[in-house]
């Protein structure tokens, strides 16, 4: 955890902590890749369960973008990368 100043107590610097390192990995719809091949690919790059990549692959065909991981750069980045070496479309936000 960072110690951001002596003033704020623990729990007000994991508060801090998670607002710094809240980076959310989005993935934007196409018409190109199929339903499993999105879901595959959450299931392998971002480790989701095969429910929870399903309803990430749904949200984001019907919503036209998901949020599919929240979390600090050093873990979001990798995942960006891989998921678009598979060619689809994410974005860090």
């Amino acid at each position: 955890m960072s110690n951001y100043d002596e003033r704020y107590s623990s729990e007000e610097n994991e508060v801090l902590d998670d607002i710094i390192n809240r980076n959310t990995l989005l993935l934007h719809n196409d018409d190109f890749h199929t339903f499993d091949f999105v879901v595959e690919a959450l299931v392998d790059i971002c480790k989701h369960d095969p429910e929870q990549a399903e309803q990430c692959a749904y949200i984001t065909h019907y919503r036209g973008k998901c949020d599919v991981k929240k979390g600090k750069m050093s873990v979001i980045r990798p995942m960006r990368d891989g998921l678009a070496k598979k060619g689809l479309k994410v974005t860090i936000v």
